[in-house]
């Protein structure tokens, strides 16, 4: 008998802030700290928070990708990644509430694998469709463009 999964789960975090910009999250058994560069009063232990939001797309991107590209029977191989956001910045330095923050995103994936043009175009598509976190950000407003290719 199949166990069937939760479509639905409570995801829990707990955390603990040392300083105004350093902070240690976790979840299950590990812990992620946030940090800001020091030219923004932070001591540089980790990502900003706004950083850790677009290593998440990322994350989400390979995940997913490699689940799409398994179901599709299609090779990808090890991906590679550049990614550029455009970042209105007035939110956080708190000159006037924005809207949608994160302007654009532009991800650029390079697989290694020996999947064709077609098949990473199939990959790619079906990645957008169940990528949760770019969703999340195409839903607040931000244009995402991904774009696929072979290495």
């Amino acid at each position: 008998m199949a166990i069937r999964q939760k479509s639905v789960v409570k995801v829990k975090m707990s955390g603990f802030a040392s300083s105004h910009s350093h902070c240690v999250v976790h979840t299950r058994d590990l812990s992620l700290t946030i940090d800001e560069p020091v030219e923004r009063g932070g001591t540089n232990l980790g990502f900003s928070p706004t950083e850790t939001a677009y290593a998440a797309l990322v994350g989400c991107t390979n995940t997913i990708g490699h689940k799409c590209a398994a179901k599709l029977g299609v090779d990808i191989g090890n991906l590679e990644f550049e990614m550029e956001i455009d970042f209105d910045r007035r939110g956080v330095l708190l000159q006037e509430e924005i809207e949608v923050p994160f302007k654009a995103i532009r991800l650029d994936v390079t697989a290694s694998g020996a999947a064709s043009i077609e098949e990473l175009a199939q990959v790619a598509a079906e990645t957008e469709k169940y990528c949760a976190v770019s969703k999340m950000y195409k839903n607040a407003g931000t244009d995402v463009e991904v774009s696929w290719t072979k290495k």
